[in-house]
């Protein structure tokens, strides 16, 4: 039990329903998914602009987690729990991690900026656990909710905590300010991030600069601008590449990838070299020296250190591994708090029941040795781990803590034995401290392909599903559209975050694709829109839901379920409404009644139209129209067969514009990938989809040449030419070349020369500082898909489908 954490909520405003359950409390929950919860959990029920958490309150009852703070007691669980009751359950949250908060007194370092937050904090816990018990923002935990999660993991052990604050729109930081209480403030980079949040760049600074407003010293690049909003009781430790009169004045050199630092600080001068050269690593970095310099580091350790630093891996990702395992890629942390939200992202995308952990030695717990193997056992068991394989001296001495476990002194033991390892039809979390180099045990693993991926934000899904959600009214259902693999984006790794999500119904085109999804273990049911008849065995098999569209495939499949003696098999009817493309029309509703009535072997689960200009207020005639024949339609249905199916009609575009006709469901298709055909709405979503490449050759051609098939493109001038790994058998389409298209190098366009090849394209970096191997954006913020459709005179639906399936979907979680 964590007595801070009950004397923490005992301070909020709240009025206390004591049902005489037991308050023991030691872990803090927002997330009702989390295989985590339990007795020992306090339950904070968080209403969001798309979700209310209160309706998951039951389901949380059912597992046993028995004190909640909610705004509300929902239905049916007024005597089953206690409830802390509360106006609003968010600012509760901050203001039982401020209590919490102020239980401790060690040095808090506050980072804010527009870039480079999470990557400082993460090096200054480089640099400084070797001298101190850390506590920090997992991953890029700055949010109003990720801020107090962080803080609310500080235990007694800890001595130093380095938490990052993040805000988009005024008035926000005040609420981060009182639950971090920063002694020391970091102020890195201020960009254009969130710009369209503030009037103007001073109330934006003024508000980033509002965390640091009872801190003892800020650390910044000197500014006039920022100067002016530095609170009067701190004290300003500046640097500048230009104003000798900066706390700290520094040169630099940039040679042979690496950048020197000379810098001078009071009387002193010495060099610091870091293995960077870009301008925005050196930044960052200069934060972490000036850190350094601000606790008395000696010049030496100082050097030793910052020459060490490395590229920060700030997202968990899904990779393709071999023998059909997927792979969770977190091979660069290990710590209780990242393992926690690690854990919880495995059991999202989980392929089957077989999970592994491959993880290492875990740092800075704040905990004994005995405690912190006692909570990463009891975290295992709650995730229904299958095995564990741990590598390193500490993990190795408490390996009977873990069922079906192996362990491993050093990473090179567990390699030279990995031929005897069996990993098949299993995930794996692959989870190391960056002192292991687990990138080598995720480079065995991985399934190998080219250098072109498409990564895809599992986030962002997520926002833009709860985005739709929130237009439905209370009781409609919602089918999720996952056919043509993912419009592109992948299969089953959506599938299975819709089905942790808790959606209702999962949306294919072919019984295959259906079929694909039931093998890798999704539980959701399926309904399967263009059933062929020689597939409807197949769908019985694996009990996938057909949509019958014609009274012949109606008799063929009936045919099949009195022979297998089926009873109540669900399938769904497709009326044709004015689509005409699919369905049964009015004048063969009279036929299908008939056959239908009476007949115990099937079950009408839903019945379903299409709308054809649902996305179109040019023709809202002819939708109103769809609607009243699907009414007429569908009521006689469920009259004469004495009926209450599932009725859905709408799409995407529908859920918006024809709220009146969601019905008992709708199908959300496009919408998910952060696709609306509505300009306002389009600024709502999420971009889901970001393809990417690198760059493989850089040349310079002279005036008078020609660049590609055909030679469509002929140099005016000397031209820096760089050779891309992408082309039309990836899914480009090659009207998007010849001058059309471009890609995104470095944040600057770079046109398309000449024709797109089958594996490669060319693009003009005349004006681009760039290098081979540079990352390469084909789509994804710019040029967005939207924006190539356009360009193409097509669907933005065709540009994501087109994508081939040799090239890598990487799947991810900020």
């Amino acid at each position: 039990m964590n007595h801070k954490i009950l004397n923490s909520i005992q301070k909020i405003n709240a009025q206390f329903i004591n049902n005489h359950f037991t308050v023991a409390l030691d872990t803090v929950s927002i997330d009702s998914r989390s295989l985590q919860n339990g007795s020992e959990t306090l339950f904070f029920a968080l209403i969001g602009t798309n979700i209310d958490a209160h309706i998951y309150v039951g389901d949380l009852i059912e597992v046993g987690v028995r004190n909640f703070v909610v705004t509300h007691i929902p239905k049916n669980c007024e005597s089953k729990a206690n409830f802390y009751i509360v106006d609003d359950t968010l600012l509760s949250l901050q203001e039982f991690a401020a209590q919490y908060r102020s239980l401790f007194d060690f040095p808090i370092i506050g980072i804010t900026g527009s870039n480079g937050k999470t990557i400082v904090k993460e090096w200054l816990n480089f640099l400084l656990s070797p001298d101190f018990n850390v506590i920090r923002s997992p991953k890029s935990y700055n949010s109003q909710v990720g801020v107090p999660l962080s803080v609310i993991a500080i235990n007694e052990q800890h001595n130093l905590g380095i938490f990052e604050a993040g805000i988009s729109v005024h008035a926000e930081m005040k609420n981060l300010e009182k639950i971090i209480k920063p002694t020391l403030g970091v102020l890195t980079n201020i960009g254009s991030a969130h710009d369209q949040g503030f009037v103007n760049l001073d109330e934006k600074i003024k508000e980033k600069m509002s965390l640091f407003q009872t801190a003892e010293t800020v650390i910044y690049q000197t500014s006039d601008q920022i100067s002016s909003f530095i609170s009067s009781n701190s004290n300003a430790f500046t640097w500048s590449f230009t104003q000798k009169g900066a706390t700290v004045f520094i040169g630099k050199q940039i040679m042979d990838e690496q950048t020197i630092l000379n810098i001078h600080y009071k009387n002193d001068n010495f060099k610091v070299k870091i293995p960077f050269q870009d301008q925005a690593s050196i930044e960052n970095a200069i934060s972490c020296l000036m850190v350094l310099l601000y606790f008395k580091y000696d010049y030496v350790i100082i050097q030793n250190r910052m020459q060490l630093l490395f590229p920060v891996e700030m997202r968990l990702k899904v990779k393709n591994g071999i023998n059909n395992c997927s792979i969770i890629d977190d091979s660069y942390s290990s710590d209780f708090q990242s393992l926690k939200i690690a854990l919880d992202f495995l059991e999202s995308q989980k392929q089957g029941d077989n999970k592994t952990v491959i993880i290492s030695d875990i740092f800075q717990s704040g905990l004994t040795k005995d405690e912190l193997y006692n909570k990463v056992s009891d975290l295992i068991t709650s995730n229904k781990i299958s095995r564990v394989i741990g590598i390193g001296v500490t993990i190795s001495e408490y390996r009977h803590k873990f069922d079906n476990c192996i362990t491993y002194q050093t990473t090179a033991d567990f390699i030279a034995d990995y031929e005897n390892l069996d990993f098949t039809n299993e995930s794996i979390l692959i989870k190391g401290a960056r002192s292991f180099q687990f990138e080598e045990i995720v480079q065995l693993l991985e399934e190998k392909t080219h250098e072109t991926v498409l990564e895809i934000n599992l986030n962002a899904i997520s926002f833009n599903l709860n985005f739709f959600k929130s237009k439905l009214k209370p009781t409609v259902k919602i089918m999720v559209m996952v056919k043509a693999f993912g419009y592109g984006n992948g299969g089953f790794e959506i599938a299975k975050l819709l089905e942790h999500q808790k959606a209702d119904y999962l949306g294919v085109a072919f019984a295959d694709e259906g079929i694909a999804l039931k093998n890798a273990g999704i539980q959701l049911p399926i309904m399967v829109l263009n059933p062929e008849n020689t597939s409807f065995s197949a769908i019985i098999q694996y009990q996938l839901e057909p949509e019958i569209y014609s009274l012949k495939g109606l008799r063929a499949f009936l045919k099949i379920a009195a022979q297998k003696h089926l009873k109540h098999f669900p399938i769904h009817l497709k009326i044709d409404t004015g689509m005409h493309r699919l369905g049964f029309e009015d004048n063969t509703i009279d036929e299908l009644i008939s056959t239908l009535k009476g007949n115990q072997n099937i079950q009408v689960k839903s019945i379903l139209s299409h709308m054809a200009t649902s996305d179109d207020v040019l023709h809202k005639d002819f939708a109103t129209g769809q609607i009243a024949l699907f009414e007429k339609l569908s009521s006689r249905l469920m009259h004469e067969l004495n009926i209450q199916p599932i009725r859905h009609l709408m799409n995407t575009s529908g859920i918006s514009n024809f709220p009146d006709a969601q019905y008992d469901m709708v199908r959300l298709g496009i919408g998910l990938y952060g696709i609306s055909n509505d300009s306002q709405e389009q600024k709502k979503l999420e971009n889901v989809g970001t393809l990417k490449s690198i760059i493989s050759q850089i040349r310079t051609i002279p005036s008078g040449d020609s660049v590609g098939y055909g030679r469509k493109f002929m140099a005016e001038q000397t031209t820096k030419v760089a050779t891309i790994p992408i082309g039309y058998a990836d899914g480009l389409s090659r009207g998007w070349g010849n001058g059309v298209g471009y890609v995104t190098i470095k944040n600057k366009k770079a046109m398309i020369l000449g024709s797109i090849c089958m594996d490669m394209l060319m693009v003009d970096v005349t004006k681009i500082d760039c290098k081979e191997g540079d990352a390469v954006i084909i789509f994804g913020q710019s040029p967005s898909v939207i924006e190539i459709a356009k360009a193409l005179d097509t669907i933005s639906y065709e540009i994501l489908t087109s994508i081939s399936q040799r090239v890598k979907r990487v799947f991810y979680r900020d």
